[in-house]
């Protein structure tokens, strides 16, 4: 970001501001420069007026960077308009003026991609002239209905983030600065869009006209003079404005309540993608049209023609975002920001596949895969927003029917009074705070999933003291009193392994944001053993509540025998955990036996001690009792032991292998899993592998080097074994 985030503003030579009436301006500058001379490196001004606290609060003048009060070139949009910056017609020569438009249309379509990275409204999208002052843009069809339909985009595009709230990540987004976001007929854009496209259009179709029919032509104004190039024109502007339209539906229709709009947005999608495509095949012909552009500088331009988009003055906004310094910005390139369209418009298509499932599992699985793919803002927006709904699962399903469903609570007693209990409805609550918190980038997201832990620890306290306090006052409890228990007895194992699932997703973040450095994966790997063990002891209890419960319903005494048989086999969800487990216990072993036989190189930090460490990155889950009684002590003590040759006797690695070579067949129709199979698989292969080379190499080889590296899976390493 620091690289796109440099610009050199030109400083121009301006006059002397004039004195007025009640102020009289003097050029200091002369006794600056004295002063500067006097003082020698180091030194610094200190009087009972300016110490140093007054000198790091000072504004630092003159910098385009730091000072917004600074004028770059024009004092206002007015002056600027007046000067010739925004011209209405752009050009009297009609050929010039659709190819300075269509700059225009390419270089706003790069400016809004770089707001859309986090940068300010008012020194990207509406650095343009003629979106600050729309009524001059009346007479000219084109460019009016563009810069209409982009304003408007940009409204629906805050109101979604805004809703969403996940703009606190990026706090400049969805600050307007008083801008005209709101014009007039606005409302209308679309229908106005609708006319200049048919225009155009007709305008394709009668230059391809057969040439016993170009007398059609005298019925319409070509766009431009020269006729040769008419049809390359019209198809360069069609697809943009066709790709404005679509982009405009698939905002609109994703904002419907409920997901009823999803499949039309998805239509909509499809068209933006294959207007995007003609807008980048476009790129030749126009360049062809601006001889002064160089093949090697392209990349860099924000039009497909190469040349400058005229109409746009970023330093005009400057003042706007006081107080705060205004940001020197880089706009994106032209190609860029058609990659950052054709990714987000891939995005919204993968929330408008999904097919609303009301399992709760079923959506923390698919919120994580899509993270994945590292969504941009404006679609993880799109996702929470779809997810939670006027406190409802996707706007429809009441939380407690979700939580219940999730807790494996029998059926016939879901529909229960409790519900309106004051743990259960902050419970609800909570599951939409991690709804939302999991939608938001992966920094926030692992602050904040530590965070909450201790809140779903606190809910799970109050739902068991209120639960041993109604089975001890109801000894002779009622039908209505017995089903509250049951339900209570299924939540509370549920939301034990939804907070343990909660402390892993918060480990493994750590993988993804480069936080831990290879001296502490030993302890990382040790903890998230311990945070998985505990999530399958939590799942093992829910599934066997569910199996008695269902077969109490009508079960035969005959039927027994095949109820113990069913029963033998592990379900292949239980498989999966215990493959991650062998691999988490795995590499913690293997990390404890070669730091502890000295065949890892160990770093040791100058400023903080492995304890210090260990509280550091675990102070989170620490504070929340994750899990009970694991504490720095306890991890010595399991690791100080370790050694390779206890390690080899029993291989957790090749364990993990016969368990994914058990389990595949059950995933054969799910590819995300059957692709996170084979990722592990090959974790515990080459981890075995090395395994091997390391016990028969021995710890008195010194030349052997061993290092851990992400080659095969985002998490769980692979050991790399060299010599030096």
């Amino acid at each position: 970001m620091a690289d796109e985030a440099t610009v050199d503003l030109p400083l121009p030579e301006r006059a002397p501001i004039p004195s007025g009436d009640h102020s009289v301006w003097a050029d200091v500058s002369p006794l600056l420069d004295a002063a500067c001379k006097d003082l020698q490196d180091g030194m610094l001004i200190h009087g009972d007026n300016f110490n140093l606290f007054a000198a790091m609060s000072a504004l630092e003048i003159m910098d385009p960077k730091m000072d917004s009060g600074i004028v770059c070139k024009y004092y206002s949009v007015d002056e600027a308009i007046e000067d010739g910056a925004a011209p209405v017609p752009i050009s009297s020569d009609r050929t010039v003026d659709v190819q300075c438009t269509i700059d225009i249309m390419d270089h706003l379509l790069a400016c809004e991609a770089t707001w859309h990275k986090g940068h300010s409204l008012a020194q990207t999208v509406f650095s343009c002239i003629y979106l600050l002052r729309p009524d001059r843009t009346s007479s000219h069809a084109l460019l009016h209905s563009y810069c209409k339909v982009v304003r408007a985009t940009c409204k629906t595009v805050i109101s979604v983030v805004s809703d969403a709230r996940t703009h606190e990540e990026e706090d400049l987004f969805t600050m307007s600065y008083g801008l005209a976001l709101h014009g007039d007929g606005d409302d209308k854009c679309l229908s106005m869009l609708n006319a200049v496209e048919e225009t155009v259009n007709r305008q394709l179709r009668a230059c391809k006209a057969p040439s016993s029919k170009r007398r059609v032509l005298e019925d319409f104004v070509p766009l431009q003079n020269n006729l040769e190039l008419e049809e390359a024109y019209c198809k360069a502007l069609l697809c943009r404005l066709r790709f404005r339209k679509h982009f405009y539906h698939v905002l609109t229709c994703m904002r419907r309540p409920q997901g009823r709009g999803l499949e039309l947005a998805r239509k909509h999608i499809a068209s933006c993608i294959s207007e995007l495509q003609c807008v980048l095949n476009s790129s030749e012909f126009l360049r062809s049209r601006s001889p002064g552009t160089h093949e090697g500088s392209i990349e860099d331009k924000t039009t497909a023609s190469g040349c400058q988009a005229i109409g746009f003055d970023a330093s005009l906004n400057c003042r706007l975002s006081a107080p705060t310094p205004p940001r020197a910005i880089k706009i994106l390139s032209w190609k860029k920001a058609i990659e950052y369209f054709m990714k987000l418009l891939h995005d919204l298509d993968v929330i408008c596949s999904y097919p609303l499932d009301p399992s709760l599992e079923s959506v923390l699985h698919f919120v994580v895969e899509f993270q994945k793919s590292l969504p941009d803002l404006v679609a993880r927006a799109h996702l929470q927003r779809l997810l939670v709904e006027d406190g409802k699962l996707y706007g429809r399903d009441p939380l407690f029917g979700v939580i219940t469903r999730a807790a494996a609570v029998p059926d016939s007693i879901r529909n229960h009074d409790m519900q309106k209990h004051e743990s259960i409805v902050h419970l609800g609550q909570l599951v939409i705070n991690l709804l939302k918190i999991l939608c938001t980038n992966s920094a926030w997201q692992r602050r904040k999933l530590g965070k909450i832990l201790q809140d779903w620890r606190v809910v799970y306290i109050q739902l068991e003291m209120a639960f041993r306090k109604e089975s001890g006052e109801n000894t002779n409890s009622s039908n209505d009193e017995n089903a509250c228990m049951n339900i209570v007895q299924h939540i509370l194992v549920w939301v034990e392994e939804q907070t343990y699932w909660i402390a892993s997703r918060f480990l493994i973040l750590g993988f993804e944001l480069e936080l831990y450095s290879q001296s502490e994966y030993c302890m990382v790997y040790w903890y998230i053993y311990v945070v998985l063990i505990k999530i399958l002891e939590k799942k093992s209890l829910k599934m066997a509540a569910s199996n008695d419960s269902g077969k109490r319903r009508g079960k035969k005494k005959r039927d027994s025998v095949k109820d113990v048989a069913r029963d033998i086999r592990i379900p292949p969800a239980i498989l999966f955990l215990q493959c991650q487990i062998c691999l988490a216990e795995g590499l913690a072993t293997m990390l404890a036996a070669l730091r502890n036989e000295r065949m890892m190189v160990q770093s040791p930090s100058p400023f903080n001690t492995e304890h210090e460490r260990f509280s550091q990155h675990f102070e989170l889950l620490q504070k929340a009792c994750i899990p009970d009684q694991v504490s720095y002590p306890l991890f010595k003590d399991s690791t100080t032991h370790a050694r390779l040759l206890n390690l080899v006797r029993y291989d957790h690695f090749k364990d993990a292998q016969k368990i994914v070579k058990e389990v595949k067949s059950s995933f054969s129709n799910n590819p995300e899993k059957s692709a996170e199979l084979r990722r592990l698989e090959q974790v515990a292969e080459h981890n075995s592998i090395a395994l091997n080379i390391i016990s028969r190499a021995g710890a008195l080889d010194s030349s052997l080097k061993v290092s851990f590296e992400f080659n095969h899976h985002p998490y769980f390493a692979t050991a790399v074994v060299k010599r030096s």
